[in-house]
């Protein structure tokens, strides 16, 4: 179906020359149509005046007031201050870029208006750099009419030239611009609005629209859109599933004997949550289809087990296994725990680091492209191009939210010998939940470890302000002269990983200072294999007390001893990661304790991530606030990967939809698939190939 109108050049629009035509191709818009889906981020409210009392925080407003001082702040950044009041309240302008005119000019007295964010300051909320103009006695204000679009931007693409040439592609609208593929006669679901009426009232929200919906997305118009921008991600997920699904992948039979011997030499029995998931996924190994399958599971459900027994299907069938870890610690956690299982099965085990020396590199990936049945396991190094697999039947991602789609992508593609394609399984410790994981992964069959090993005991969690360091380190003390271990977790803000290691180095020796009766042990991101290796099982025989690391032991590190994690600067992580690094304990038989330290003040945000934290350890409901809080591209990692940027839709308020937006794909996938290509186009991304994403 072609849209003459609009897929032509957004160069034919007047005010677009090859530099602007440049920047708005960082934006993702090529064509006129890509202007008209290129949807407002948000709202600013210009149409009415707020009184300074009644403003808070965090608001864009408009406010008026009457300079009352103004004057020349030196510091460490010179800055013009103005403070304002109406009667209601003051506040203060601050100015950091301002001209002579600007200073000469603002001055006691005079009236003016003011747009901008207001802040919390000093000693008074504060606008910083705010819009504003001066108020003319006897004349009627100026406000805008209507609210006013905020559009997602690049450097030298102003918000003012975006609204410009979103008028002249609105202006073409009367014409047959847009062919509305969801009319209401196809799709009942489908609101009343029709596509050009939802496009033209978001773009540009008449007088009488109501203010509080279109702030919070909720506006029909907005939903109206929304659901067609969910149904093209639908669709992009099912086309792809199909497409892969069109390939053929080897047929992993074998009879289980090596999955009994694993069994029987482990000292505990597999939970019913685990043996289900197994059991699915030996379903798919066995067909000719390639298998691809997500696998959830709260920290400490057993995820590793299930990636082992299913390795060894695809060993025993004849072929090779890879394993990719995002981290080298949490893959050299895999080495240490397949080597324990499986090399006492006769089972060949490679590991592939970028970090090996030549020599050892060299000798991996010959053994790699001359052994029919082992397990490899490593980092990003495995989809390098000097990696080559001789017979790969199965893939296993952890933690698969930290990689890119696109690397994902690229060790899938390894397995694509002689004409079959590798069965892929893919795990996180991160739950996602059902709804979310619905349209998130709908490219993905979903299996669910909703059991935690009996014995697991449930961690208990305070949140304490720096302050009663002292406190805690006594408690340390204590701990330790019971026989248990403590881990001391460093998260850093410097982004230098030389600084996080320096400032970690600099904490374990303060630690062991004030602990002299306490081992104190090291471990960051800077030390070498062998050194972390030898803090680690030292750490593991109980032979250090006190463990200091950074983040690096967030997932993977199993020491059923430690049963007191202290993570300091808590406030700087997210809950994912708080929920990770706190179930590093409480894996043994004593209860087990997380102290989060804090730095005051903390942030609303930081107040309630700590909050959760302290109120629940389920993991699936610590990852429904996580997603509430952070918003679905943070959580599910996919700034990265390439995914769910949506461009007006919003995973958790339009959960609604999700239903609709099943039924409208199931529909169009049997009987309009005509209307699949140009639909995912108008929404996803120029040049996403969304068979592959």
């Amino acid at each position: 179906m072609d849209e003459p109108q609009s897929t032509r050049s957004v160069a034919t629009l007047k005010g677009v020359g090859p530099r602007i035509a440049e920047r708005l191709k960082k934006v993702g818009i090529k064509e006129v149509q890509d202007l008209l889906f290129h949807l407002p981020l948000r709202y600013q409210d210009r149409t009415r005046v707020m009184p300074i009392g009644s403003v808070r925080h965090g608001m864009q407003v408009v406010v008026q007031g009457e300079i009352e001082l103004s004057q020349i702040k030196f510091g460490r950044r010179r800055s013009l201050l103005c403070r304002i009041s109406d009667g209601t309240g003051a506040l203060t302008l601050r100015f950091f870029h301002f001209s002579a005119a600007q200073q000469k000019n603002l001055i006691k007295g005079l009236r003016i208006l003011c747009f901008g964010e207001i802040r919390n300051g000093p000693t008074t909320l504060e606008m910083v750099h705010p819009e504003y103009q001066v108020v003319v006695e006897d004349q009627a204000l100026q406000m805008e009419e209507a609210l006013t679009p905020v559009y997602p931007t690049t450097e030298g693409l102003h918000q003012i030239s975006l609204r410009k040439l979103t008028d002249q592609a609105l202006s073409l609208l009367s014409g047959d611009l847009l062919l509305d593929y969801l009319s209401q006669t196809d799709f009942d679901f489908v609101s009343n609005w029709s596509l050009s009426e939802a496009i033209q009232f978001v773009h540009r929200p008449p007088p009488d629209a109501s203010t509080e919906k279109l702030m919070e997305g909720i506006h029909p118009a907005q939903q109206r859109l929304a659901f067609e921008e969910l149904l093209a991600h639908q669709l992009s997920k099912r086309i792809s599933r199909q497409a892969f699904k069109e390939n053929k992948a080897p047929s992993l039979q074998a009879k289980g004997l090596l999955r009994k011997k694993l069994l029987s030499s482990l000292p505990f029995d597999p939970t019913a949550a685990q043996n289900r998931v197994v059991g699915e996924i030996l379903s798919d190994l066995i067909c000719e289809e390639p298998m691809s399958r997500l696998v959830q599971g709260d920290v400490g459900s057993g995820k590793t087990l299930v990636a082992a027994m299913a390795s060894l299907q695809a060993i025993e069938a004849g072929y090779q296994v890879a394993i990719m870890a995002p981290t080298e610690l949490l893959a050299e956690q895999h080495l240490l725990t397949f080597r324990q299982w499986l090399e006492p099965l006769k089972i060949s085990i490679i590991w592939i680091s970028g970090k090996l020396k030549a020599a050892e590199k060299k000798q991996a990936l010959e053994d790699l492209a001359s052994t029919d049945q082992c397990v490899v396991i490593g980092t990003h190094a495995l989809f390098q191009q000097d990696v080559v697999f001789k017979k790969l039947g199965l893939s296993i991602v952890d933690e698969q939210h930290r990689f890119g789609v696109h690397q994902r992508l690229a060790l899938r593609e390894k397995g694509n010998i002689n004409g079959l394609t590798a069965h892929q399984l893919i795990m996180t410790a991160t739950p996602i939940p059902r709804t979310l994981a619905m349209t998130a992964y709908a490219d993905l069959d979903v299996s669910i470890i909703d059991e935690l090993p009996p014995g697991r005991q449930v961690v208990t969690t305070t949140v304490i302000p720096e302050q009663r360091r002292d406190e805690v380190i006594s408690r340390i003390a204590s701990v330790c002269k019971e026989g248990r271990q403590v881990y001391w977790v460093c998260t850093l803000i410097e982004e230098s990983e030389t600084l996080q290691c320096q400032t970690a180095t600099e904490t374990a020796n303060r630690l062991a200072e004030n602990l002299d009766e306490v081992s104190v042990g090291l471990i960051h991101g800077r030390l070498k294999k062998e050194e972390k290796d030898r803090v680690m099982q030292a750490f593991h025989a109980g032979e250090i007390d006190l463990l200091v690391a950074t983040t690096v032991i967030e997932v993977g590190v199993d020491v059923p001893n430690a049963s007191l994690m202290i993570i300091e600067n808590a406030e700087r992580l997210g809950l994912a990661q708080l929920h990770q690094l706190r179930g590093r304990v409480g894996r043994g038989s004593r209860q087990s304790d997380c102290v989060l330290m804090y730095k005051p003040p903390l942030s609303d945000h930081g107040r309630k991530r700590l909050a959760i934290m302290r109120e629940t350890s389920d993991g699936f409901q610590i990852s429904q606030k996580d997603l509430e809080l952070r918003g679905p591209g943070e959580f599910l990692g996919t700034r990265q990967a390439g995914i769910m940027r949506f461009r007006i839709a919003d995973l958790m308020r339009d959960k609604a939809l999700f239903p609709d937006v099943e039924k409208a794909a199931q529909q169009i996938m049997q009987s309009k698939t005509e209307i699949i290509e140009p639909l995912i186009h108008r929404w996803m991304v120029h040049g996403t190939d969304y068979a592959d994403v």
